[in-house]
């Protein structure tokens, strides 16, 4: 994209060199042909006498080198100011902004409507947002594209799902691990369950859940691994116990 800006520049640099030179060379063509003239000595060295009886008539002296001048300043004047124009569109592109009305541009109602949920549903996933905001999944990408593009949005990665977050800083790591964990049902059954202290076994938690042991198995080593469950061995059991460090976390967003 900037080397598509710097060639812009260059090309309309050029562009208006090229537009000087043809009026430059258009000029100099008519003005020749309207003022041809042939300049020979005159007998006579007093001003306004005739030479050989003919009529005499003063000739108003008129010259348009001044205009041209002016013209030339002000299409000077104007070049630089072209120049500059597409310098601060070559500076914003660079620092990742874009200069357009987002209040005219097509589907920015729906845009809006993106955002919206993202910021009310932190976490949430493309999918997500086509079925309930009832969108079609290439608009969807298209706006989330956008919202990225303004800084408005964040993209988290979850595993194999990317997830999105208002991206007003307000949320840290933990804090994005945890929202996006408890989004799962059978992921936030687990953690409430060990957090309460009622269920801390496999074989505990499979039976008040409902599911199987080996079901279990996988939802826990997906929480160990992003730190939120921990587990310790007493005599053959494992007992598991939520990280302390996301207490809160869980408490805000259960």
């Amino acid at each position: 994209m900037e080397n598509r800006a710097t060639n812009l520049v260059a090309h309309c640099i050029n562009y208006r060199r090229l537009c000087l030179l043809c009026f430059l060379s258009l000029y100099l063509i008519v003005t020749a042909e309207a003022t041809e003239y042939v300049v020979s000595p005159a007998p006579n060295d007093e001003f306004g006498v005739s030479v050989a009886g003919e009529e005499v008539t003063q000739v108003r002296d008129f010259t348009v080198y001044w205009q041209f001048l002016l013209w030339l300043a002000a299409m000077q004047i104007l070049s630089i100011i072209d120049v500059l124009l597409h310098l601060a569109k070559l500076i914003f592109v660079v620092l990742g902004f874009k200069i357009k009305g987002q209040a005219n541009e097509p589907g920015s109602s729906s845009q809006s409507k993106v955002y919206d949920y993202i910021k009310t549903r932190p976490g949430t996933y493309i999918s997500d947002i086509v079925n309930k905001l009832n969108l079609n999944r290439g608009a969807v990408k298209y706006h989330i594209k956008n919202l990225k593009a303004q800084n408005k949005i964040e993209a988290y990665k979850d595993g194999g799902k990317v997830r999105y977050f208002e991206n007003n800083f307000s949320y840290d790591n933990e804090e994005k691990i945890i929202i996006s964990a408890l989004q799962n049902v059978t992921s936030k059954k687990i953690v409430l369950e060990i957090r309460n202290g009622q269920c801390t076994t496999n074989i505990a938690l499979a039976q008040e859940i409902g599911v199987s042991r080996a079901t279990i198995s996988w939802y826990i080593k997906n929480l160990k691994d992003i730190g939120i469950v921990q587990e310790t061995k007493k005599g053959r059991n494992i007992i598991y116990r939520v990280n302390p460090s996301y207490e809160n976390f869980i408490e805000k967003y259960k």
